[in-house]
C-alpha cells in the first residue's frame, strides 16, 4: 500500500521516512497542498529500478534488431563466449 506523506514531513519527520525506506525497499510519496509532487526512494531502490529500466531497454533494442534481422544464432553467440572466457577448455 502507498505511504502518502505532507511536504512538512520532510522538514519535521526526515529521519523517520529515510529508515522507512530504507527498511521496506519502498517509495514515500509527497503531497504539497494536497496534491502529488515527490516520490522519495532510497538510493539502492533507485539504483535497482534504474537497471532494471535500463535491462528492459536492452531487451527491448535487442527484440527490435531480430525483427530486423540483425540478430544471430544463439549457438553462434555462446561458442564465441566460450571462447572468449576459456569455457571450452573447462
Amino acid at each position: 500500500m502507498a505511504t502518502i506523506r505532507p511536504s512538512s514531513d520532510l522538514r519535521n519527520k526526515y529521519n523517520e521516512i529515510s529508515d522507512f525506506c530504507h527498511r521496506y525497499n519502498e517509495p514515500v510519496f509527497i503531497t504539497k497542498n494536497g496534491t502529488g509532487d515527490l516520490v522519495i526512494l532510497s538510493n539502492s531502490e533507485y539504483e535497482r529500478l534504474c537497471g532494471k529500466s535500463e535491462l528492459h531497454r536492452l531487451l527491448d533494442e535487442g527484440l527490435s534488431d531480430i525483427q530486423a534481422g540483425k540478430g544471430r544464432k544463439a549457438a553462434d553467440v555462446f561458442a564465441d563466449v566460450e571462447e572468449k572466457f576459456g569455457f571450452d577448455e573447462i
